[in-house]
């Protein structure tokens, strides 16, 4: 089936003809962003499921990137639940706080910079597909969830940008379930982005 001429109905057949497991990994990474947009601690547990059913996902698309960083994911959801709870401003949510430009940048870089490098790493010694686009989203998500772990608006800049370049690589990958996850993440990371700001503003303001 050529992505060129895709019809309707080849990708309500895709869909529907999708694996289990990708499904029920886009139902949960749906249910993680909702939740992260309220600022929920509940979002890790169902981003475990996520991050877990993706791995399989993503090696079986031999987009190697995205399946290492979620093993990396799996750890870092344990992390986020645990720091999270020590900043609960409710029974279940946090407060959230600013970055500097300077501390912006510095993040900035490393995720161009790291993914660059892994990118090529990719491209030299393992057949991966779209080498250096996945490594992108590897990198800057890697970037992107550390900050979300701490609790910094910014992150939301990162998913929407993360977002963006994934829907590309997962359309060419016919991985329709999670192109249609990302194009929702895309949406709530700017929900998300306009809900943190306006939780910070608030904060300030009191």
């Amino acid at each position: 089936m050529s992505n060129t001429s895709l019809t309707l109905s080849d990708f309500l057949s895709a869909f529907f003809g999708s694996n289990l497991i990708e499904i029920i990994a886009a139902v949960s990474g749906f249910i993680c962003i909702f939740l992260l947009i309220k600022g929920n601690i509940w979002n890790f547990a169902f981003g475990f499921v996520q991050v877990t059913l993706y791995v399989w996902v993503f090696y079986q698309a031999k987009l190697y990137s995205d399946a290492g960083l979620h093993v990396v994911y799996m750890a870092l959801q344990i992390y986020g639940w645990w720091h999270w709870s020590k900043h609960l401003a409710t029974s279940t949510t946090v407060s959230v706080k600013s970055m500097s430009h300077k501390k912006l940048a510095v993040y900035s870089l490393s995720a161009l910079l790291s993914a660059a490098l892994l990118g090529s790493l990719m491209h030299t010694y393992t057949n991966a597909s779209f080498a250096y686009a996945d490594a992108f989203t590897t990198c800057a998500s890697l970037v992107a969830f550390i900050l979300m772990t701490r609790r910094y608006i910014v992150n939301w800049f990162f998913w929407i940008v993360v977002d963006i370049v994934a829907i590309g690589i997962y359309f060419q990958k016919e991985l329709y379930p999670t192109l249609i996850l990302y194009g929702c993440f895309l949406i709530m990371a700017i929900i998300g982005l306009y809900s943190w700001h306006k939780q910070y503003k608030a904060a300030q303001s009191a």
